[in-house]
């Protein structure tokens, strides 16, 4: 049996699930409605203040959406509630970002600024050498922040890029000179 398909979730005061047919979920909460069609094989259950998921065989197709489902259907609950962030963090002697509206201006050492727009639904705080990307869907979030990543993904050598924050750079020996 799966773990994670098997645990009920909570839902919270102030949040409201919606299960359609063909598992249409729409969640509601303070922070605003998310809606996703979910595998139709699953069966999603609303009873008083918990959602459970059950599969109907144990089919290894069944079987590896069993967790999925249940870890999608608990993004949604979480990202209303508390919301998703992801923060970034720009390395490098003369790289900067800017933010001016919905655009995040990047200098990342090419001969133009890479100029980005938030997707709808996304917000990009910059702070000094620091970029904070905060949204309710956690797939749009960590997406948005892939995709900031790549416009300078970290060398191996001095480290200059940008990356996540809790993400650890290996980091190699340069080259050493002849004797």
């Amino acid at each position: 049996m799966s773990r994670i398909g098997r645990m009920p979730i909570a839902v919270p005061a102030g949040v409201t699930v919606d299960i359609a047919e063909n598992n249409h979920v729409t969640v509601k909460g303070p922070k605003g409605t998310l809606e996703r069609t979910l595998p139709a094989e699953m069966e999603i259950k609303l009873e008083g203040a918990e959602i459970n998921v059950s599969r109907p065989n144990d089919l290894k197709r069944m079987k590896s959406l069993h967790g999925l489902t249940r870890t999608l259907v608990n993004n949604m609950v979480v990202g209303v509630t508390e919301g998703y962030t992801k923060v970034l963090e720009v390395n490098g002697v003369g790289y900067r970002a800017g933010k001016s509206g919905n655009k995040l201006t990047l200098n990342l050492g090419y001969s133009h600024p890479v100029e980005m727009v938030d997707p709808e639904g996304l917000e990009s705080v910059v702070e000094g050498n620091k970029i904070t990307i905060k949204g309710i869907d956690k797939e749009k979030v960590g997406q948005y922040a892939a995709e900031i990543r790549d416009k300078r993904r970290p060398e191996p050598y001095k480290g200059k890029g940008i990356k996540y924050a809790d993400e650890v750079i290996r980091r190699k020996v340069g080259k050493t000179g002849k004797k």
